[in-house]
């Protein structure tokens, strides 16, 4: 074949989704990941969405599957710890202080800003829910949960991509959260839950695990750190494939306009305690969630004190569908939070914006490779030198 054949089918890669290979053969190839990274938080939003689609379509697919495949599709919790071991090597000791800072604060915003539409609300509504009208079904219990609990997995993963591995260690605080223990609090029935010791050290092990080895060894960091972007689809498909679309159709639009409250109204607390403790606002965002795990909430209330019992069905509803939206909203908020905190200063020195950066968002110095060990570093790219190719 002709040069100028060869250049014309290189040109044509960038319009057509087939190009010739070195063998001269024609090959697909489809943008996913570069559309992907074009949608504001997309690779997190789209397997999310595609997981839950997939699970309201064909709920026993897990079980009819099985094996890997089942695994996957309940695999949430395993991909999501294996993310932490992960995670945690790009942590340093000597930020724990910071971590606990960041949790503790963002944690306190959390229950705060619950505590105050549950006073407010129970004012008006008791104990029981609204049996009329456009908000028919809404009550305190409804609220409380969808705000108390926040969805660990996607707040870690959102830091990932948008924030620091400091933000996102500071879940191992906010852990505390997960669980009625804090809607009962909020509720007026302090002390009828509590967490085992167990369950506490387990939710924080994995990240402790990967802070060590990534500390001890810095090989370890280099190798297992980069594995953390890889994870966050297939946690997010995982995560979509528990959650039921149908349930939002049922809640209708209150169950969609409770997400909206939820989002906005938590977001506001976090975001600016997450400004106040030396944040971007981001971490706060990211946190502004329901956790899957909520839905369960008001089950195990009413359980525990009969007169929520009214409530708590139509409350279940309305939290499955808070799960659903804040896990859209909440990525797009963050990404948006981002990309105008992202914005260079005026006056800002160029040279030290385009210098790399640790997972930890920490400038690395002229001359040292970033932790993937693929990316080229600032001194090669000024030098023209790329870098060693993806595979």
């Amino acid at each position: 074949m002709c040069p100028a054949a060869v250049g014309a089918d290189t040109r044509l890669t960038h319009t057509l989704p087939f190009h010739l290979d070195e063998r001269g053969e024609h090959a697909m190839r489809i943008p996913i990941k570069a559309t992907l990274d074009r949608i504001p938080g997309g690779t997190m939003v789209v397997p999310l969405f595609v997981g839950a689609v997939g699970h309201t379509v064909w709920p026993s697919a897990g079980g009819f599957f099985g094996s890997f495949t089942g695994g996957l599709l309940s695999g949430a919790v395993p991909l999501s710890a294996a993310f932490f071991v992960c995670l945690g090597t790009t942590l340093e000791f000597r930020s724990t202080g910071q971590i606990l800072i960041k949790g503790g604060s963002l944690l306190g915003a959390k229950i705060l800003s619950a505590l105050v539409v549950g006073v407010v609300a129970a004012r008006f509504l008791g104990e029981g829910e609204i049996s009329s009208g456009a908000f028919a079904g809404l009550s305190v219990l409804a609220l409380v949960t969808s705000m108390n609990d926040t969805n660990g997995t996607m707040f870690v993963t959102l830091m990932h991509q948008f924030g620091r591995s400091k933000d996102a260690a500071a879940y191992g605080v906010m852990s505390i959260e997960s669980g009625p223990f804090f809607t009962m609090l909020t509720l007026g029935a302090a002390g009828l839950a509590a967490f085992p010791w167990q369950a506490m050290l387990g939710a924080v092990l994995p990240l402790v695990v990967g802070a060590v080895l990534g500390n001890i060894d810095r090989g370890m960091r280099d190798w297992l750190s980069p594995v953390c972007g890889g994870l966050v689809p297939l946690i997010a498909f995982a995560l979509g494939s528990t959650i039921d679309l149908g349930a939002v159709w049922k809640a209708g639009v209150l169950g969609v306009g409770l997400g909206v409250f939820v989002f906005l109204w938590t977001g506001l607390f976090l975001f600016s305690v997450d400004r106040l403790t030396g944040g971007t606002g981001v971490a706060g965002v990211a946190a502004a969630t329901t956790a899957g795990s909520a839905i369960v909430v008001p089950a195990i209330v009413a359980e525990v004190n009969p007169a929520y019992r009214e409530a708590a069905a139509s409350a279940t509803v309305l939290v499955a569908a808070s799960v659903v939206v804040t896990a859209i909203l909440a990525p797009l908020g963050t990404a948006y939070v981002a990309a105008r905190t992202a914005k260079p200063l005026a006056g800002q020195d160029a040279h030290a914006l385009s210098k790399p950066t640790r997972a930890d968002g920490d400038p690395v110095a002229d001359g040292a490779e970033r932790n993937d060990g693929i990316t080229p570093t600032h001194e090669q790219t000024r030098a023209g030198d790329r870098g060693p190719r993806r595979p």
